[in-house]
């Protein structure tokens, strides 16, 4: 049996959530959002930091949180669920009777796995959407956020990046949409998304951190999120400095700050594109001090960059290291001011 549904709209995007995410809702409900207002409708921003001894370097950081995807459809109001299935062979039946029906069918994985993507690193939480297969040559067909066109995988690919057999899995799960109603404006959209953001970022809300300790399953070691997690960042990076050879350590945090778009400058830039268009939703809640706030934190995060970039290249200059400390202090203290500040507004507007 060969199944392909033709008739989805795949644009690209920076990031595999909130690009995924803005076409499926295009798909089955016809609204059109940018990117970064649909990161930011998810309450996505968040600073993970958390030990991982089955990672080199074994840690991990993220800028966005843990349920992303669903809470972007709650803010809009849409009927939209996912399912974790612990059984691959039931797991593949489920997506595969979707398609079928003609519903393209987000899915989550390791990125590691997946045949067309030819940069190699294990990355748990891929997000792409399913449109098809071919039984007789045991292929997959998926919509991803690096090209317009339908991308080949095959079965056995898809298999295991859905539950990997070593490492976090995301246990097979997938999304569905079970209406196509978007029940709420966009301005109380985005208002439920601020209050959910604000209340993470200051951890008022522990649901994303109890969610990566799940995730990482039994594993001790730190793990923080919010201000925290951008804290703790702080805190160990004097200690990298200390190893015998740091490269590995300030070379995963440039990448992740850049080109995994897992932390960092990428998802502050989203933010802030969103803080731009809630000024225009909700000026009650964002005003020009909230954006330029938003705006300084992305440009710190940025700035991070080219000096962890120098840290590779010369992983025992310890003047290197005292300036990444120095920027990584200024990013928390913009951030402190930028999510009190709309605490003020947010959580006083109840």
């Amino acid at each position: 049996m060969r199944v392909l549904i033709e008739n989805y709209r795949n644009l690209t995007a920076g990031h595999c959530g909130s690009g995924s995410m803005r076409n499926l809702i295009y798909h089955y409900t016809g609204l059109e959002l940018d990117e970064g207002v649909v990161f930011g409708l998810g309450s996505g921003l968040d600073s993970v930091y958390f030990d991982y001894p089955h990672a080199d370097p074994p840690y991990m950081c993220f800028g966005r949180g843990s349920s992303f995807e669903t809470d972007v459809t709650e803010a809009l109001g849409i009927d939209y669920q996912e399912t974790a299935q612990a059984d691959d062979a039931q797991a593949w039946e489920d997506v595969r009777q979707e398609v079928i029906a003609g519903r393209p069918t987000m899915l989550s994985g390791d990125i590691y796995y997946l045949d067309y993507r030819k940069f190699k690193v294990h990355f748990p939480g891929h997000r792409f959407v399913l449109l098809g297969f071919d039984d007789k040559r045991d292929e997959v067909y998926v919509a991803d956020r690096t090209d317009e066109e339908t991308q080949t995988c095959s079965t056995e690919g898809v298999r295991l990046s859905r539950n990997p057999p070593v490492g976090m899995s995301t246990c097979n799960t997938w999304g569905k949409f079970h209406s196509t109603q978007v029940r709420h404006s966009l301005p109380d959209a985005c208002g439920l998304a601020l209050r959910k953001t604000v209340g993470r970022m200051l951890n008022f809300d522990s649901s994303q951190r109890d969610l990566m300790a799940a995730m990482r399953g039994d594993t001790q070691g730190d793990l923080e999120v919010g201000l925290e997690g951008l804290r703790m960042l702080a805190k160990q990076l004097p200690r990298w400095a200390e190893l015998d050879d740091p490269r590995s350590h300030a070379q995963y945090l440039d990448n992740a700050i850049i080109k995994f778009g897992t932390g960092g400058g990428f998802f502050r830039d989203h933010f802030a594109a969103f803080m731009r268009w809630s000024a225009l939703q909700r000026p009650d809640l964002v005003g020009p001090t909230t954006v330029s706030l938003a705006e300084g934190a992305a440009k710190g995060w940025n700035d991070l960059s080219p000096i962890m970039q120098d840290i590779v290249a010369a992983p025992k200059d310890a003047a290197q290291w005292q300036r990444a400390q120095l920027q990584l202090e200024d990013i928390f203290e913009q951030e402190y001011s930028l999510f009190g500040h709309l605490a003020d507004t947010v959580l006083r507007a109840g």
